[in-house]
């Protein structure tokens, strides 16, 4: 007979599907089918008793596969997962003894970590607990086959709940180091939603997005919404259409001094990662964190790509002088494209004789932008040979980059330095947890203008349009029909606000997760240590304190255990006759200690005959399962047993 039973295979087969599934979106598209047809097969050999194929024919299908992977992915994340899945299903096909189940059983294991290498989040960790409860379930059948599914998984759940202290022991006190244990070969996308490439009709998509970009917890008072400037790149060099960055990105290494004697605003961001090296701060911030740099164009930069979800802390100013501008930055911020933008430059030249101050040619820029028919709108005209032209003078409307630009061209073309910058504006506060919360919606792109006796200063042309976008944030300036609950809803709606509620409860859960568990590090381990107690700990001690911990609590299982008294609860057949035992002891038949289940029955045979055949065909099932290993007859017994009434 093959090993192993029909019931122990399909617990196998169950959890390899189960800790597999997630990984078939990763891998080739020939790989899922591959492995599960290596599963049937194994299956049909067992059902059918087959005999298993040769070991030349497994080393040939692996081999083949090997290859196969090799060429079409490489030795990436991709395709080592995909080389384990489908090594995990042949060694299932040539599994021959119970050391083959116990390998594939913590294979599965081994899978079930794979998993977060693709995602962290607390679905995933809910959807592996439960894969950890089957796996642990089948380890149990491979060691005992005559228990139950439903005794299995109990046991499984009781063992995982044994084990959850200690987990969480590791989890606080084991030394954390900074950045993570290994590093992976993986090709990086950005999700930020920006780039430093800016054309006009691309960050309009952004608005939207519900994909959260950043989250930022403040340590007192919020700025007003009008006062949320996150600031990111900088573009200075434009062909008309595009903007990109200026080429000069000298680093200021003395520190920032914003020369305010304004309220200052300290907050600690959580970063989504976005495979940049953009750092967001609330424009203008005072200090650098660490393994980053500042440039000339107050533009924080990571020292490497954020590929993971970086926490950093900062002071700004939202009132602040920035007057760093080198030679280069000066003549960048009044370059103009050669045969482009005549009736802006004309419009410009105008404003120019009217008045040559800057801040009257400026005000008349807004006020053009107030006065004429101009449109705030996240779906605007497409604009072809001339952008800025055909915006100001034809089509007027547009979203956020179109009047930033615009505008820009406008100063540059009156001779004042003018630059386009880029980032988000606003953020929704989560009552539940009190973090305000930037999402790709709230991308915004506004203007700096250089001032001999002010520094660089920030106007926002969009304000002249459509200020309710300032002021109140990009919900109010968006129609009802592309409001961000994906709904055609009021926002005032009693169901929008459930939605919204909801909203908020699910994203402070995942804010919770991304702060005490994804990004529980260093910093967080001291802080929770400290408030704990443990003061200036260091990594000496704190292994001194796990390895008491970790031996106080098993010493405490071990005691536990040898204390219980014996218990039949592992054997089904025995429990449902002890069952069967003390229905017949409420009729005063009670079983001695050294009575037999035969001798007992014919005892109480003889008293009741009534019951002599109900009682004998329960003892009969009871010692075909117990001596015989009948195991099938556990639902008879069970159904008998149950339905015996004295």
């Amino acid at each position: 007979m093959l090993y192993p039973r029909l019931d122990t295979l399909l617990w196998l087969i169950a959890t390899l599907i189960l800790v597999s599934l997630p990984h078939f979106s990763h891998v080739l598209l020939w790989i899922p089918p591959i492995f599960l047809g290596l599963l049937l097969w194994r299956y049909q050999i067992t059902r059918k008793q087959k005999p298993l194929p040769s070991q030349k024919v497994l080393f040939a299908i692996a081999i083949i596969i090997f290859i196969a992977l090799f060429f079409r992915s490489g030795f990436g994340r991709n395709g080592y997962v995909a080389l384990l899945i489908v090594l995990s299903g042949i060694k299932l096909l040539e599994m021959k003894n119970k050391r083959d189940a116990l390998l594939i059983c913590f294979l599965s294991y081994f899978l079930i970590i794979t998993n977060f290498l693709y995602s962290q989040s607390i679905p995933t960790a809910l959807y592996m607990i439960f894969v950890m409860l089957v796996a642990t379930a089948t380890l149990i059948s491979i060691n005992d086959n005559r228990l139950l599914t439903r005794q299995r998984l109990r046991l499984s759940g009781v063992l995982l709940m044994q084990a959850l202290p200690v987990m969480l022991i590791l989890f606080v006190l084991f030394p954390r180091v900074a950045g993570p244990f290994w590093k992976l070969p993986n090709t990086h996308s950005g999700v930020t939603g920006l780039s430093d490439n800016m054309e006009m009709g691309t960050v309009n998509q952004l608005s939207l997005s519900n994909e959260i970009a950043f989250r930022v917890k403040f340590d007192g008072e919020i700025p007003p919404t009008d006062k949320r400037y996150w600031r990111g790149p900088v573009l200075s060099w434009t062909n008309g259409r595009n903007w990109k960055q200026g080429f000069e990105q000298g680093f200021i290494n003395k520190g920032i001094n914003p020369n305010t004697s304004s309220q200052a605003y300290d907050y600690t961001i959580t970063l989504e990662p976005h495979n940049r090296r953009w750092l967001f701060a609330l424009d203008l911030p005072s200090q650098v964190p660490v393994n980053a740099k500042i440039n000339f164009y107050y533009q924080l930069l990571a020292n490497s790509p954020v590929r993971e979800r970086k926490r950093y802390k900062l002071r700004s100013y939202t009132n602040y002088r920035a007057d760093i501008i080198t030679y280069r930055q000066y003549k960048a911020a009044l370059l103009l494209p050669k045969g482009k933008h005549y009736r802006a430059r004309a419009l410009a030249a105008k404003w120019r004789q009217e008045n040559s101050q800057p801040e009257t040619i400026i005000q008349q820029a807004l006020q053009y932008f107030n006065q004429a028919p101009f449109v705030y709108t996240h779906t605007p005209e497409l604009l072809f040979d001339d952008p800025v032209d055909e915006f100001l003078f034809e089509t007027r409307q547009g979203f956020c980059e179109h009047y930033a630009a615009a505008f820009t061209i406008l100063m540059r073309a009156a001779g004042i330095p003018a630059r386009v910058v880029t980032g988000y504006l606003g953020g929704s506060i989560n009552p539940i947890d009190g973090y305000l919360v930037v999402r790709q919606r709230d991308a915004h792109a506004w203007s700096e203008v250089w001032l001999a006796d002010k520094g660089w200063v920030r106007i926002d042309p969009t304000s002249a349009v459509a200020p309710e976008r300032i002021e109140l944030g990009i919900e109010s300036a968006l129609p009802t029909a592309f409001n961000p609950l994906g709904m055609n809803l009021d926002h005032n709606s009693s169901i929008a606000k459930i939605w919204q509620q909801l909203q908020n409860s699910w994203d402070a859960i995942n804010n919770g997760w991304n702060q005490w568990v994804l990004a529980y590090g260093p910093e967080r381990q001291a802080e929770l240590l400290k408030k704990l107690g443990f003061k200036n700990i260091d990594w000496q001690g704190m292994t001194i304190l796990l390895v008491i911990i970790i031996a106080t609590l098993l010493f405490s299982y071990a005691l536990w255990m040898f204390s219980r008294p014996y218990s039949n609860r592992s054997d089904p057949a025995q429990q449902l006759y002890l069952r069967f035992c003390k229905k017949l002891a409420q009729c005063g038949f009670t079983r001695h200690p050294s009575e037999g289940a035969l001798n007992f029955a014919k005892r109480v045979g003889l008293d009741r005959p009534d019951l002599a055949h109900k009682i004998q065909q329960i003892v009969e099932i009871y010692l075909q399962i117990r001596y015989r290993s009948k195991f099938q007859r556990l639902t008879e017994l069970r159904i008998a047993v149950r339905h015996f009434r004295p």
